[in-house]
């Protein structure tokens, strides 16, 4: 099946959306995420919709037929496999990656893909801690850890994930050692959802507000390995 660009990401948006297998995805929801208006999501809605990649009911949203799940996982997996080989690799920060796998997501060969997989030795992550897809294509584990904004004060927990969106944001949490793997000392955490944490080995203690604090997902130490 041929789709363009803009039909994959908008079924990789879907995905990345729905967070249950009965959970609906609301028009304004896709409209944030893809930065774009309403009507523009009705308009590719209606074309998925033609192409049974989508089960639609209008006023309700949309969830990805077993087709579409199909083609969102591919995206999903190219689109990380490309982070981590541009990151181990040709030496990208972690905060230049993403917009870098987006250009190029759409257009590499399954045996490409192949390659890119065997090199870096078949990852489970990507440099940010997402679960990749794997060859079969079956959907990953995307339960593991919880917002660090839900912790409480004196939680010692392992960054296992933090969303790769914002190369600012990125960047401010590397040079603060706020990575995968790493382990956090939750120090404060304020009522309007700040949260003051430190990483192992550290001096300097790094402030996250809410808004980014809900997109690093943690888990205790026993709960991570």
């Amino acid at each position: 099946m041929m789709l363009s660009d803009v039909m994959e990401d908008y079924l990789k948006a879907i995905y990345q959306l729905q967070r249950g297998d009965d959970e609906r995805v609301k028009t304004s929801e896709i409209a944030e995420e893809l930065d774009v208006t309403s009507p523009t999501v009705t308009s590719m809605l209606e074309k998925l919709e033609d192409r049974s990649l989508i089960d639609r009911e209008k006023y309700r949203g949309v969830t990805l037929t077993e087709e579409g799940e199909t083609v969102a996982l591919e995206v999903i997996r190219h689109h990380r496999l490309l982070e981590a080989y541009l990151t181990e690799h040709l030496d990208y920060d972690w905060s230049e990656v993403h917009e870098e796998a987006d250009r190029l997501e759409h257009h590499i060969s399954e045996n490409f893909e192949a390659r890119v997989a065997a090199a870096l030795d078949e990852p489970e992550v990507d440099p940010h801690g997402a679960p990749i897809p794997s060859p079969d294509l079956e959907p990953p584990n995307t339960g593991v850890g919880n917002p660090i904004s839900e912790c409480g004060e004196g939680d010692t927990v392992i960054v296992k994930e933090v969303a790769d969106h914002d190369p600012e944001i990125l960047s401010y949490l590397a040079d603060h050692g706020l990575e995968p793997g790493v382990e956090l000392e939750v120090l404060e955490v304020a009522p309007f959802g700040m949260v003051t944490a430190r990483a192992r080995g550290r001096d300097t203690q790094v402030s996250l507000p809410e808004d980014v604090a809900r997109h690093i997902r943690v888990a205790l130490p026993a709960e991570a390995e």
